[in-house]
């Protein structure tokens, strides 16, 4: 049972954590109201090498032995390979249906722990994960939404492979003596360089005309949106449960619907009644499920039923003295002669 003590560290690790998400959330944004349209593999590559080149320079550590192979998959998988997946789906649907996407990584991750950590996601999990994905669609889904099958694939695609990465980065954790800044950059590293031939052959090699406000949205995208949020987020990976840590991944469409409310848009009531949801949804992530008290039979209130009750006591005279043996004054005990055998 957790005390009221150890609920202060765990609180401050959530919520450093939690800023990963809420700074993704501004992501959209950013990217429409800042960045030069057209160019979306040219700014995940302003997101990520630049980022983790400057990590690799202010902690000057490099992998070593079969970190060169993990830093080389969880890059990939949550950088490399998601920030194109998530702009092809951001492209071919509408932004709540990404998001909807998104937010079933906590399913994806309670389901990927059963056979990688070896753990059994409880009711309680998967209950509130399915309330976040449904709080979710409340939120960003409009009456309008369409699908589109490869839009669909690339979504499912992208919060899959992060989702496997959040796995692999508890089942691997850190090697000893490297902080979450190194983890950070050497993902952030390996991503860049994996989008970068990627970016050359699909958008060409003149980089796109940047402007004052351009400048300030890839500022904000490699240090906030990345550089800082991976080191927070890795550095919650490794301090906290998977079930406790992937449904704040719920906040960044949330976040995302708060930031277009302070642009202009509004929140019907269906939409205020999701987001009530999955803000329980990732509460509830963070608390054990309750359990029901059961009756002690050593409780006072079965003291009748102790080894000590009445009936189980020697017995005394009438002045409060136990029997004795009139030859000798020593309590007397009986003639083991005079107990029947019991019968074989």
């Amino acid at each position: 049972m957790q005390t009221s003590t150890s609920y202060g560290p765990r609180a401050a690790t959530v919520a450093l954590t939690a800023l990963a998400p809420v700074s993704w959330g501004t992501t959209y944004a950013v990217t429409t109201e800042l960045l030069p349209a057209g160019h979306p593999l040219f700014a995940a590559v302003m997101r990520a090498l630049p980022a983790g080149l400057l990590a690799l320079a202010l902690t000057r550590v490099l992998p070593r032995g079969d970190w060169w192979w993990k830093a080389a998959v969880l890059g990939t998988l949550n950088i490399g390979a998601l920030f194109p997946l998530l702009f092809v789906a951001a492209e071919r649907l509408p932004g709540g249906v990404a998001g909807t996407l998104g937010a079933v990584q906590p399913l994806l991750v309670a389901a990927l722990a059963i056979g990688v950590l070896h753990t059994r996601p409880t009711a309680w999990t998967w209950s509130w994960g399915v309330i976040g994905v449904l709080g979710v669609g409340l939120v960003v889904l409009g009456p309008g939404a369409r699908l589109d099958a490869v839009g669909v694939l690339a979504g499912l695609g992208g919060t899959a492979g992060m989702a496997t990465g959040v796995v692999l980065t508890r089942r691997w954790g850190r090697p000893a003596g490297v902080g979450a800044m190194t983890l950070a950059g050497w993902q952030l590293t390996v991503g860049g360089l994996v989008l970068l031939p990627l970016t050359l052959a699909v958008e060409g090699i003149t980089p796109p005309p940047v402007d004052v406000d351009a400048v300030a949205g890839y500022l904000w995208l490699g240090s906030m949106g990345g550089l800082i949020s991976f080191t927070l987020w890795f550095r919650g990976l490794g301090r906290l449960p998977v079930a406790a840590s992937a449904p704040l991944v719920l906040l960044s469409p949330l976040v995302a619907t708060l930031v277009g409310l302070a642009l202009g848009e509004t929140l019907g009531l269906l939409q205020a009644l999701g987001f009530v949801l999955a803000l329980a949804s990732l509460l509830a992530a963070q608390f054990s499920a309750p359990r029901l008290r059961r009756s002690n039979p050593h409780t006072k209130e079965n003291a009748s039923h102790d080894d000590t009750s009445d009936d189980r006591r020697p017995r005394r005279d009438r002045h409060g003295r136990q029997p004795s043996d009139h030859r000798g004054g020593r309590p007397r005990t009986p003639d083991p002669r005079s107990v029947p055998q019991a019968r074989r």
